[in-house]
């Protein structure tokens, strides 16, 4: 079939819950994927920071033929070596000490807030008389999350995600959320109370705008959760694993979670979740208390393990720091009037513009290249992290072009 027939087709039988490019994807190199009629297109998109080896990875490939000639999925009945493995490497490359595994970054969300809950819940149990025993453990139960925040599209993790035009059509949400500005300590200190028992924060917004937290910032959300005995989640499902430039984002900013969600680029791109999890929130959660039937599957779990091996590799986390400062120094020649500030960390950059991010998004096409937005004008760059200097330079040019034709 032709790009229009497969177009088409999928406007007929798939649901429409997405706005696509016109044009159909067909394979990739490197950083540079193809379409069906041959245009190549540098990708700053990435599978939206999912594809942080970029296309046709050797070491993935090997890892997904080894496993697929053997076990692809048995339900989490059973042990499987690729599992045990990756968690084992999960925890020694971070402060964790156990690990869940989910499907996605949503899922995983969801996850750490059960996680929260049931803490919390057996913490007020066995409290002496007068605390939140005195009226009922479930009074601990409120979760904070912080404005310009993304956490997801589930119930629960949309409840906590800051977009009111996401979240109205499908209320009432899951209760018990409370938001908080973002870099705001004393906004922070206000909303975390005696009644919290996780505070959610990304360090890098990325949907948002891709706006870093300050480190004042979530040193002071650090100690506003011990005071209060709640659980600090760093939500680093798009800034983790490589992106900012260290393995996990918190790894640069020096103040440590009791939980980590993690997803997009986990597998290299097959769906996969966790949440990394001291020892201490691990006891308070007992079988049959959580559970899914793919999670965590020996096929994804032998991809990312090949994934997470290379990534964090310190020679490679040191690229990803030097390539994301060139690209920035290089975003910063362009001469055009429609950039008002760059921002971010590593290979995670927001540009923001005084015109609609998408139109810079859609123009791009007609330059092979391919870029998201970040809100209605931020353009974000998310490409894959082996991106090279020379195809930076494309990058830039190619962005420079299309700024000068708006």
């Amino acid at each position: 079939m032709n790009t229009h027939q497969i177009i088409e087709q999928e406007e007929q039988y798939l649901m429409q819950v997405y706005a696509r490019a016109p044009f159909v994807l067909d394979h990739g190199h490197g950083c540079t994927v193809v379409d069906t009629d041959g245009r190549e297109y540098i990708d700053c998109v990435a599978g939206i920071a999912v594809n942080a080896l970029g296309y046709d990875d050797p070491d993935l490939q090997a890892a997904l033929h080894a496993q697929a000639g053997k076990l692809w999925h048995v339900s989490n009945l059973y042990h499987t070596a690729p599992q045990a493995q990756l968690a084992q490497l999960l925890c020694e490359t971070s402060f964790a000490d156990k690990v869940y595994f989910a499907n996605c970054g949503a899922s995983a969300n969801e996850s750490a807030f059960k996680f929260a809950r049931r803490y919390a819940y057996d913490r007020a149990r066995s409290a002496p008389a007068g605390g939140f025993a005195k009226t009922g453990p479930s009074s601990k139960h409120v979760i904070v999350a912080f404005r310009g925040g993304f956490h997801g599209r589930l119930f629960g993790s949309l409840a906590a995600t800051d977009r009111p035009k996401y979240q109205q059509p499908f209320e009432p949400l899951m209760p018990g959320v409370r938001f908080a500005q973002f870099n705001d300590p004393n906004s922070a200190a206000e909303a975390i109370a005696e009644d919290v028992c996780a505070v959610i924060v990304e360090p890098v917004q990325g949907e948002g705008g891709v706006h870093p937290a300050t480190p004042e910032f979530l040193a002071a959300v650090r100690e506003l959760c011990d005071q209060h005995d709640a659980l600090l989640i760093f939500d680093e499902v798009q800034c983790g694993l490589g992106r900012t430039g260290h393995l996990w984002a918190y790894q640069g900013y020096g103040v440590q979670p009791d939980m980590l969600t993690a997803a997009k680029p986990l597998a290299g791109g097959l769906p996969m979740g966790a949440v990394l999890m001291t020892q201490r929130v691990a006891d308070a959660i007992h079988p049959f208390d959580h559970a899914s039937t793919f999670a965590g599957g020996p096929l994804v779990a032998a991809v990312a393990e090949a994934l997470v091996t290379k990534v964090s590799q310190p020679a490679f986390l040191e690229r990803v720091q030097d390539k994301g400062v060139y690209l920035q120094e290089k975003l910063a020649e362009i001469n055009s009037p429609h950039i008002v500030e760059v921002r971010g960390q590593g290979l995670l950059l927001g540009i923001e513009l005084d015109i609609a991010a998408a139109d810079v998004v859609n123009a791009g096409y007609h330059h092979g290249l391919l870029t998201v937005s970040a809100g209605p004008n931020v353009l974000r760059l998310v490409p894959p992290l082996i991106i090279d200097y020379d195809e930076i330079d494309q990058v830039v040019d190619r962005l420079s072009a299309v700024l000068m034709e708006l």
